[in-house]
């Protein structure tokens, strides 16, 4: 299927009011009246989704003007990216067109816009319900992997831009607008390099200053920075230099997709933020729990040791066989609602503690809990348990639950997920990227 059929078949699932596909080739594309031209379209047409060769762009831009269009967006590729003066030449006349017929233009080289609340969408797979995140993305790749593998942890979106090429709307205008977009509580951003570093330094600044802002910069190595020039002709900055800005306005920074969702994750369902890198960490499974405690001091958490009477209080609830006291706090029936209650309530009352981690799925039997930990009993009790837990003690509750690796129990992994996520945690599915987006989060609230 082309991109542009995938974009019609995706509108018309999300229920977008108004589709009309252009390909003077075809009567009818799926069962969608087919125009032969932009002007053959009958009323207003706000907004263009291009996927024809570079070299038809100006003539069609000429149609654009014409036709009173707001937006246009190049999925299209070839122009400036190629290293080609001539493509980088007409990128230079599209702009000039775009100007003169009071129209923007989205890419090059992009995926375009997903706007879930207006039903606009480019891509198959994503959440349609509306969310408080916006991405900005210089990525096509990555503006749709964001919300596909960060939806089923409970990430929804305001609104995603890939912007590609960024010959006109840039990582900028982008960050300004976000800024001041009453949709949109957190920023998220996927950016390889800038055109005006000075105008990025302001829009970073402020977009920082009123909300939360995260970023993972592509191209921080020599090889890196090819391949950025060679996807969106970017012209990297020093990831010293990056890093400084950062610091400087106190955004988060991240090395990779999956830490992007981690910080994304923590920063949406951890509540209340904590101020502290204490943790008290209860589980099951001695050797995940001596290796979890290593991967949480190495990211920059705190895993204090309780004191005897803490401990005292916890041997009253736990049996002595085959359990931890000292944090982490391990026993055989942390796998009960009232065992997981009891011990909940009692650490929460530390005052050395910030958040509380229970973590499941790191010691099963046979497969990933037997099926225990899927059922809807075990299920809503434990959500219960740990929603009391929070509410009780005003400390955050955090999940990690350890993907399966066989298909009965990834069933059972994600029907915990599911349930967990509906319940309003946050959960990660291992305990070192739960530790490394948790010492960022802790480190951003502190100033």
């Amino acid at each position: 299927m082309s991109f542009a059929t995938h974009v019609v078949q995706s509108l018309k699932e999300a229920g977008f009011p108004a589709i009309y596909p252009v390909n003077p080739k075809y009567a009818e594309v799926l069962d969608l009246p087919c125009y032969p031209s932009l002007q053959a379209i009958p009323g207003v047409v706000d907004h263009v989704v291009v996927s024809i060769p570079a070299e038809s762009a100006l003539a069609l831009l000429d149609d654009c003007a014409a036709k009173g269009v707001k937006s246009v967006h190049f999925f299209t590729a070839g122009f400036s990216e190629t290293g080609d003066a001539e493509r980088a030449e007409l990128e230079r006349a599209m702009l000039s067109k775009a100007r003169a017929g009071g129209f923007r233009i989205i890419g090059p080289n992009c995926v375009g816009l997903f706007v879930p609340k207006s039903r606009l969408v480019t891509g198959a797979g994503m959440a349609l319900e509306p969310g408080p995140i916006a991405l900005v993305s210089q990525s096509g790749g990555h503006a749709h992997d964001l919300p596909y593998y960060g939806g089923p942890r409970g990430l929804r979106f305001s609104k995603v831009v890939s912007y590609g090429n960024a010959l006109d709307v840039d990582e900028s205008e982008l960050l300004e607008y976000f800024s001041q977009d009453p949709d949109t509580e957190i920023i998220a951003a996927y950016i390889e390099g800038v055109r005006d570093g000075r105008r990025f330094v302001g829009a970073l600044r402020e977009a920082a200053v009123r909300k939360p802002v995260v970023i993972y910069k592509g191209g921080t190595t020599e090889a890196g920075q090819r391949a950025a020039h060679g996807h969106t002709a970017s012209l990297t900055s020093s990831l010293a230099v990056f890093e400084a800005l950062c610091r400087q306005v106190n955004a988060i920074q991240v090395g990779d997709v999956d830490s992007l969702i981690d910080v994304l994750v923590a920063l949406r369902f951890v509540a209340p933020l904590p101020r502290g890198t204490g943790v008290a960490l209860v589980g099951t499974g001695g050797g995940p729990s001596v290796l979890a405690s290593d991967e949480m001091e190495k990211a920059g958490l705190r895993l204090p040791p309780f004191s005897l009477e803490v401990q005292a209080e916890l041997r009253q609830l736990l049996p002595l066989a085959g359990s931890i006291f000292s944090n982490p706090v391990d026993a055989p029936t942390l796998l009960s609602s009232e065992a997981i209650s009891a011990t909940m309530h009692v650490l929460g009352k530390v005052p050395e503690i910030d958040m509380l981690i229970y973590h499941l799925g790191f010691h099963p039997v046979s497969r990933w809990g037997g099926g225990r930990l899927s059922s809807p009993a075990f299920l809503q009790a434990t959500i219960d348990a740990l929603r009391e837990a929070q509410r009780a003690t005003g400390k955050p509750v955090l999940l990690a639950l350890r993907p399966a690796p066989e298909r009965d129990g990834m069933k059972d992994f994600l029907a915990a997920q599911e349930a967990f996520v509906g319940a309003g945690f946050p959960v990660f599915h291992s305990l070192g990227p739960a530790a490394a987006a948790m010492a960022r989060v802790v480190a951003w609230n502190q100033l």
